[in-house]
C-alpha cells in the first residue's frame, strides 16, 4: 500500500512519530505544516522534499522561506497556508496533529477536499463535533482516529455485527502524573510537576491535559461523536500501566480491547494503513514481563474537569467548544505561571455555567464562542 500525506503539526510530538512512520513505509510526504519551530522544519523539509510547506507563524514563514531557497519547497504562510496543505497538496491522506481549536479549520478543509483524514487533533470533534461529522458525511470521507484510546476503540469495533450489540465503551487513562493525590496535595504543585507524566511522551499542553484529567474528559466528548454513543455509554477507568488503550463491551457482556506498549506509532501507523496492518517499529507486549495490570475508578472530586466535560456534552449545542477554548487558554496561563493548578477547573467550569448557548451553529459561531471563554478565563469580560 502507498500513501502520499499531508501532515499537520509536523514538527510536535504526534508530528514527528508520525514521519517515523512515514519514513518506515516509504510514503511520500507532500506537505508539512507547523507552527513556528524553523530549525526542525527545516530538518524535515530537507529529508522529505515535500512540494510544500506552511508555518502559521508569519515570521517563521519568512525565516523558513530563505534558509530553503535552495530546496523545491514552496513556502506558505498563515492559517490560509495550512488550509491550503490540508486540501491543495497532492496528498491523498491528511493527519492532523495541530494541537487546540486551530486544529479545526484544516479538518473541515481537508473533508471538503475528499482527502482521507487521519484525526490526532481531538479539538476538531469536541469544539465542532456536529459540523465535522455532517461535513463527513456528505463528502463520503473517513475519519480515522489516532488518539490511542480511540484507535483502540475503532480496532475493538472491527468485528462488530452490523447493529454494532454495542453496550459501552471503556476509555482507559493513565491517571497522570497526580493520580492518588488530593485536591489540597495539588494546591501548590508546579508546572514542572505536572509536565512529567509517566508513560507518555508528548507536548506540554496535551500534558498538562493529562496532569488535570482534561483530556479524557475531551476524549470522552470525541468518543461520543466519533462513535455515536451516548456521553453515559462512556465509562472511563484509570488504568496506571497504559497497556490496555481502551476496550468496548457488547451487549453479552463480552469485553473486547486492544492492547499494546504504549507507543503512539502503532495507532499512528494503524490510521494510515488501515485496513491493513503491517510490522512496526515498536516492540511486542511481553506480557510475563509486564506482571500485572491494574484498574481504579477515577478520583472525580480531585479531578473535575472530566464532568465538566460531560456536562458540557450531555447539554450539547455549542458548550463543549466552550469549555474546550477555557482549558486551552486556562491551561496556557497556568503554564506561564499566572495562575495554580487548581484554578484551570475553576475557570472552564465559570465558563460553562455562563457561556452563551446555541443547538444549532456554524463555523462563525464556534470562533465566536471561543473567543468568549478566552475572555472569561482571563477576567477580561
Amino acid at each position: 500500500m502507498t500513501r502520499s500525506l499531508c501532515i499537520l503539526g509536523s514538527t510536535g510530538s504526534i508530528g514527528t512519530q508520525s514521519l517515523d512512520v512515514a519514513r518506515l513505509r516509504g510514503y511520500a510526504v507532500e506537505a508539512l505544516t507547523a507552527y513556528s519551530d524553523v530549525k526542525t522544519m527545516e530538518a524535515q523539509i530537507r529529508e522529505f522534499r515535500p512540494r510544500f510547506a506552511a508555518m502559521a507563524d508569519e515570521a517563521a514563514a519568512a525565516d523558513l522561506k530563505t534558509r530553503v531557497a535552495d530546496t523545491a519547497t514552496r513556502v506558505l504562510s498563515g492559517q490560509k497556508g495550512v488550509e491550503f496543505c490540508a486540501a491543495q497538496s497532492a496528498a491523498d491522506t491528511v493527519l492532523n496533529s495541530i494541537v487546540g481549536m486551530a486544529g479545526l479549520a484544516p479538518t473541515l478543509a481537508a473533508i471538503r477536499a475528499k482527502k482521507r483524514l487521519a484525526l490526532a487533533n481531538k479539538e476538531t470533534l469536541v469544539a465542532g463535533g456536529k459540523l465535522v461529522m455532517d461535513l463527513s458525511k456528505q463528502n463520503g470521507v473517513p475519519i480515522l482516529p489516532v488518539d490511542s484510546e480511540h484507535s483502540a476503540i475503532f480496532q475493538a469495533l472491527q468485528g462488530a455485527p452490523a447493529n454494532r450489540a454495542l453496550k459501552k465503551i471503556i476509555l482507559t487513562a493513565s491517571g497522570g502524573p497526580f493520580f492518588g493525590k488530593t485536591a489540597d496535595e495539588l494546591k501548590n504543585v508546579t508546572v514542572k510537576d505536572a509536565l512529567h507524566h509517566p508513560n507518555w511522551s508528548m507536548g506540554a499542553k496535551i500534558t498538562v491535559d493529562s496532569a488535570t484529567m482534561m483530556n479524557k474528559g475531551l476524549e470522552l466528548i470525541e468518543a461520543v461523536w466519533l462513535f455515536g454513543v451516548s456521553p453515559d455509554a462512556v465509562q472511563i477507568v484509570v488504568h496506571r500501566e497504559s497497556i490496555l488503550h481502551s476496550a468496548v463491551v457488547y451487549d453479552d457482556n463480552s469485553v473486547i480491547g486492544q492492547m499494546g506498549l504504549p507507543d503512539m506509532r502503532i495507532p499512528i501507523q494503524y490510521a494510515l494503513t488501515y485496513p491493513e496492518r503491517y510490522a512496526s517499529p515498536v516492540g511486542e507486549l511481553d506480557f510475563a514481563a509486564l506482571g500485572k495490570m491494574t484498574f481504579y475508578e477515577p478520583d472525580y472530586e480531585t479531578f473535575r474537569c472530566i464532568n465538566l466535560c460531560r456536562r458540557a456534552i450531555h447539554k450539547g449545542g455549542l458548550l463543549p467548544a466552550a469549555v474546550n477554548s477555557a482549558n486551552e487558554q486556562a491551561n496556557a496561563m497556568f503554564r506561564k505561571g499566572e495562575i495554580g493548578f487548581l484554578e484551570i477547573a475553576e475557570r472552564v467550569e465559570r465558563v460553562l455555567e455562563t457561556a452563551p448557548q446555541k443547538e444549532d451553529y456554524t463555523y462563525e459561531d464556534i470562533l465566536e464562542i471561543d473567543r468568549f471563554a478566552r475572555e472569561a478565563v482571563r477576567g477580561d469580560t
